[in-house]
């Protein structure tokens, strides 16, 4: 008897094939991540987060949704908007931090003002999982551009970058400097940008430049941490290749193969920090130079644009990285490659202790040989003479009997028989002992 199953698998449509157990997710992942509509003017105020946890971040979140009567984030959700008293803000989980992105009407006249003085749920910020990494205050803008002096006076006159975006339609200025509340300041007029989600887009593109790159500078103290003990370590190696030149004794190669595994267990306890690491780092740089490149700037004749900044600051650090990884790969190689020689020093060393020591238990079973056999030709005049004088007793008692027996003849006859006797048999005895 047929029995109905238990659940009825989802299909595409009404009597369609059944639907693949990942299509919905999958479906949903390309839209896991959409790009903020921000409509100028506005005030966006983002915090990137490292060392959060994803479980106490959507507690917060949730927290932060009953405070502000606001609906409840899904479970498991990866990225979450909350909209509540005309303010937006949007929660990213990424593999290593956070992001949260507030996004305020304009309210006064200054371009920025204090952040602990906008209208932020300070006292829920300031209990945030994790550290901040990254913290950008942007003003989005419209109608006419501030003048050269007054974006001077913002940015008190340090390293202003900045140019046209987005093909010309909008502008942006800032100098990736920390103000005194560790803010990066950014202003994005939208000039002719043709909508809300345009400048999202391109606000969004400013933050993630900010939040990768610090991210990926990660990587730069560690480069320098490490390069001390790396320096050192290739001093030593060439110390060791130098004296492998000139040893003979095996103990001397020894103690050389045993500073080899030091090295090369300093060497591992190195690599166990730094692929991650260095591997991130990597992976940030490409999203920086990715996000430049969607920015399509143009150049301000006399002002560096994002990408010129970001080639003279951020390229250098993160050469540093790629040849602080490529230094450590090839003192490992270079270690590898020094430690299998001096082993096979060793073995070439011991096959040829070996052999001398065959050699002369070959003597010693040769020498022992000889004196078997000379005391076996020993034991054949011994066992002979016996038995000569075992045969004179015989012949003796004969005479004695009245047997006409010539004993000095009898004798001297025995010892050539008896001695051959014992030569074959020696002989026999020798042959059935080497029959295999």
């Amino acid at each position: 008897m047929s029995q109905e199953p238990a659940k009825t698998a989802a299909t595409a449509f009404a009597g369609g094939p059944v639907l693949h157990p990942l299509f919905d997710a999958l479906a949903r992942e390309l839209h896991a991540r959409p790009y903020g509509v921000a409509a100028a003017p506005a005030r966006v105020v983002h915090l990137a987060l490292t060392g959060g946890d994803s479980a106490a971040e959507r507690t917060s979140l949730t927290r932060l949704c009953a405070m502000q009567n606001a609906p409840m984030p899904p479970p498991g959700a990866s990225h979450v908007q909350i909209e509540c008293d005309g303010l937006r803000l949007t929660w990213e989980r990424h593999a290593e931090f956070a992001t949260y992105t507030f996004v305020l009407p304009w309210r006064g006249t200054a371009l920025f003002e204090p952040v602990s003085a906008l209208a932020l749920p300070h006292a829920w910020i300031a209990a945030l999982p994790g550290q901040t990494i990254a913290a950008v205050q942007l003003a989005l803008i419209a109608g006419e551009p501030p003048t050269p002096e007054a974006i001077a006076e913002l940015f008190e006159g340090r390293n202003i970058v900045g140019g046209f975006a987005a093909g010309g339609l909008a502008q942006l200025w800032t100098d990736f400097r920390s103000d005194r509340e560790n803010f990066v300041r950014m202003i994005v007029h939208g000039g002719a940008m043709s909508s809300p989600r345009q400048a999202g887009r391109l606000v969004q593109r400013l933050l993630e430049i900010e939040t990768y790159t610090m991210m990926a500078l990660l990587a730069l103290p560690l480069a320098r941490e490490i390069n001390p003990a790396v320096t050192e370590t290739e001093r030593n190696l060439a110390r060791i290749a130098e004296a492998t030149t000139g040893v003979e004794a095996l103990e001397e190669e020894q103690a050389l193969l045993k500073r080899l595994l030091s090295l090369a267990a300093e060497l591992a306890t190195l690599g166990a920090r730094t692929p991650y690491r260095f591997g991130a780092a990597r992976a940030y740089y490409a999203l920086v130079q990715k996000r430049i490149e969607e920015l399509r700037e143009r150049r301000i004749e006399g002002r560096q644009t994002v990408g010129e900044f970001m080639e003279r600051r951020l390229s250098p650090a993160m050469r540093t990285c790629e040849t602080m990884e490529r230094r450590l790969e090839a003192l490992s190689e270079r270690v590898a490659r020094a430690s299998d020689m001096l082993r096979t020093r060793i073995d070439v060393t011991l096959a040829a202790q070996n052999r001398d020591l065959l050699l002369s238990m070959n003597r010693r079973a040769r020498l022992q040989l000889r004196l078997q056999q000379t005391v076996e030709f020993l034991s054949i005049a011994a066992i002979t003479y016996y038995g000569a004088g075992l045969v004179g007793h015989v012949a003796h008692g004969a005479a004695a009997l009245g047997y006409a027996v010539n004993e000095p003849l009898v004798v001297a006859a025995s010892v050539p028989v008896i001695s051959g006797l014992l030569l074959v048999g020696l002989w026999a005895f020798h042959k059935w002992l080497g029959r295999d």
